[in-house]
């Protein structure tokens, strides 16, 4: 059999399973990385989300740490309704729709971003939510839970409006600073608007189904070799009773059929 093997033709399906299942391999491994980052993120909603508030410092926000991510933070100042953008391409539960975000001008002098919550696609005008709540007037206490900036998507976007949370671009269409390396995901708003965006809810405890596709990707990965072996023993089998019936006497390889040696007995007796 191993010689039956030892043949161009076999070393070639071997060469090309071998490149298959380290296709396979490098699939289930890939969803192993996913199951961790996924646990990574679990693991601080874990830790952050139900803390108690902290007080707002400047480094919380001017320079992303992801143990701190989630996180809540008390906020006082005012937000600048005047420079609010809208966010694209934001959806919720299977709904298209925007974010909103609003600079908020905090005692200290310094500003971060604060995202409101979500709005629907809109019917009046295509690109656009139909109305977006305002942001309370005066002096307003927030809790948000730190959230990172987000990269350029290199997507342009219509007046008023962001192609993504990229605070660095933001900052761009600003007179006046604000940190670039997080934004606050709002929590509450003292004193309350009557109306606001829709509040975003807890990320979901999920580990989704990483784990599960791994394995199924190790598992293909160990049958396009189960499939070759079987394969091969089933080709080779195939060959070798050619060569038996080939080899064989014609009167082995061919038996005459009962009708055959009937006829045969009848011509003898001259019938």
């Amino acid at each position: 059999m191993l010689k039956y093997l030892a043949t161009p033709r076999w070393f070639g399906w071997l060469a090309l399973v071998l490149v298959l299942a380290a296709a396979c391999s490098a699939l289930g491994l890939w969803q192993l990385d996913r199951r961790d980052q996924a646990a990574a993120t679990v693991n601080t909603v874990e830790a952050n989300y139900d803390l108690a508030p902290i007080p707002y410092s400047p480094s919380l926000f001017e320079s992303f740490d992801g143990a701190t991510e989630w996180a809540p933070v008390t906020l006082v100042g005012h937000y600048d309704s005047a420079n609010q953008r809208i966010v694209r391409n934001r959806p919720l539960g299977g709904r298209p729709g925007y974010e909103v975000l609003v600079p908020l001008k905090l005692q200290d002098g310094t500003a971060v971003v604060i995202n409101r919550g979500w709005l629907p696609i809109g019917n009046d005008r295509a690109g656009r939510p139909d109305t977006v709540p305002p942001a309370p007037e005066g002096e307003v206490t927030v809790v948000a839970r730190i959230r990172p900036a987000e990269p350029d998507l290199d997507r342009s976007a219509p007046q008023g409006q962001l192609a993504s949370i990229d605070l660095a671009a933001y900052q761009s269409q600003l007179e006046y600073p604000i940190s670039t390396a997080a934004y606050g995901l709002v929590a509450s708003e003292t004193p309350a608007p009557a109306t606001a965006p829709i509040a975003p809810a807890k990320p979901a405890i999920d580990l989704g189904p990483h784990l599960s596709y791994s394995m199924q990707w190790f598992a293909f990965g160990v049958l396009l070799f189960v499939g070759l072996g079987y394969a091969a023993r089933q080709q080779y089998r195939i060959d070798h009773e050619d060569e038996h019936a080939q080899s064989a006497p014609a009167r082995a390889r061919r038996r005459p059929s009962s009708e055959q040696e009937e006829d045969a007995i009848l011509d003898a007796q001259g019938l």
